[in-house]
């Protein structure tokens, strides 16, 4: 039997109505700020997202060989190149993406989060 459940997964960044607006635009959902220094991200498939003011935000470093990435997002799609062309839109930068035989690409959010987008 379970003890918990995830309630959210809670990114710190320097700006949480940006980088959820970022994951809105990503994801689905839509914003709701419930202060300057914390933003939900509801209405989307998935683990619920949240965003934290972080003053002094040190993004993870990728590949982390000196240092700790913390944590990544692994999100599923459909077609990778449309997906990539969409996220780098959005503000994303690649971090390992240039193996096009592999099914997952790495990129970086606006606030320096990495994130993988995977083909289904």
């Amino acid at each position: 039997m379970a003890i918990a459940t995830v309630g959210a997964v809670v990114l710190d960044c320097p700006d949480p109505r940006a980088l959820a607006g970022f994951y809105a635009e990503l994801l689905g959902g839509r914003v709701e700020a419930q202060s300057d220094e914390w933003v939900d991200l509801k209405g989307s498939e998935g683990a619920p997202l949240a965003f934290q003011a972080a003053p002094g935000h040190v993004p993870p470093q990728w590949p982390a060989s000196g240092a700790s990435q913390q944590f990544h997002l692994d999100l599923t799609v459909e077609d990778l190149d449309k997906a990539e062309a969409q996220v780098l839109a959005l503000g994303a930068k690649p971090l390992d993406a240039e193996d096009r035989s592999r099914t997952w690409r790495v990129y970086a959010d606006p606030a320096g989060h990495p994130f993988c987008l995977c083909a289904c």
